[in-house]
């Protein structure tokens, strides 16, 4: 019996990476393999409707993909872990573990002068994942736990962090956020992001969807089967299969040719689910089709979460391209990158 677990275990861990299945979609879309060799893809960043920026951890590159010659550079290497991009106007701000910095950028495209912003934050279990620049100006970083359960000694971990783009003043937005890979803005609404939840629980807790609120807290460590929402803090507006881990989330524009709420409805985000290795059987790996709608009247958010691609390897991060085209990286068996479309 013990041999079988074991094997049972050693087929979950690698069923994503060996099983040969191509990614499946629904009826009316098309996965189409873009590129491959991209390490471990953990950020897609648009600079412009033909260059892609992927943050590659397993090599700590940010590298440039010409998605229709197939060029690639190298933009900065010798990074620790980086998870996080984001631009403005003449600056790019990377994400590492524990360490956010600032970067000019050079006539060449490439990031030069670089100014560490904050760093130290401590890494364990987690990390700290996606950076996005708020409305104003200001940047706000998503900061892992270091533990599965614990009270965190640094309140910078399971948090989202505010921080001063020029002088990297710092401090917790919003708290009790176990391990948020990514977010993302919704003109006229605000900030969603993805949140994954303890491990080792059996069908406690789901993976969230959130919507922020500053100064609020979401939770962890305290969310017990019996109270999952404890008193004082906000629940999910989404929820999903237990321990798959959902991470990555873009905002479906109105030119997108994959289905969505019209503006008049609502408003449609599209999520990646890495998948669990916490399960006997694999679950997960998947691409989910999130309709949100807002009840003006008790101003709460409703979500329809579905299923649109599935056995889709590992996803990690994902981007809508300028045209609607959605695009997607597994993380693993070498990093591949694939776009999904109307067939």
């Amino acid at each position: 019996m013990a041999m079988l677990i074991v094997a049972l275990l050693m087929a979950r861990q690698l069923y994503p990476y060996v099983s040969g299945s191509d990614p499946t979609v629904v009826d009316g879309y098309v996965i189409t393999e873009v590129a491959g060799g991209l390490g471990g893809p953990t950020c897609l960043v648009w600079h412009d409707a033909e260059h892609l920026l992927i943050c590659d951890r397993d090599d700590g590159q940010i590298k440039e993909l010409n998605i229709s010659s197939d060029e690639r550079r190298i933009l900065l290497s010798g990074l620790d872990r980086p998870h996080g991009l984001v631009l403005s106007s003449t600056h790019a701000y990377v994400s590492e573990a524990g360490k956010l910095t600032s970067y000019n950028f050079s006539d060449q495209g490439l990031f030069v002068n670089p100014t560490v912003l904050v760093e130290g934050i401590p890494v364990g279990n987690h990390q700290t994942n996606s950076v996005s620049m708020m409305p104003n100006g200001t940047l706000l970083w998503h900061s892992g736990s270091t533990c599965n359960i614990c009270d965190e000694e640094d309140q910078r971990n399971a948090a989202l962090l505010w921080v001063n783009a020029t002088t990297g003043e710092h401090g917790v937005y919003a708290s009790g956020v176990r391990n948020s890979f990514d977010g993302v803005w919704v003109g006229g609404h605000g900030y969603f992001f993805t949140d994954n939840g303890r491990d080792w629980e059996g069908d406690h807790p789901p993976e969230e969807l959130n919507f922020l609120v500053e100064g609020e807290s979401y939770g962890w460590p305290y969310d017990e089967p019996e109270t999952p929402v404890p008193e004082g803090t906000l629940g999910p507006i989404g929820t999903w299969t237990p321990h798959t881990s959902m991470n990555g989330i873009d905002l479906r524009p109105p030119n997108s040719p994959l289905p969505g709420l019209e503006p008049d409805e609502g408003f449609t985000l599209y999520a990646t689910v890495y998948g669990s290795w916490n399960t006997i059987l694999p679950q997960g790996h998947e691409i989910l089709r999130i309709d949100v709608t807002f009840d003006g009247t008790s101003e709460t958010y409703d979500t329809t979460i579905t299923k649109f691609a599935w056995d889709a390897g590992t996803p990690l991060p994902l981007v809508f391209h300028p045209d609607g085209t959605l695009y997607y990286a597994i993380f693993g068996n070498g990093g591949t990158l694939y776009s999904i479309q109307a067939s």
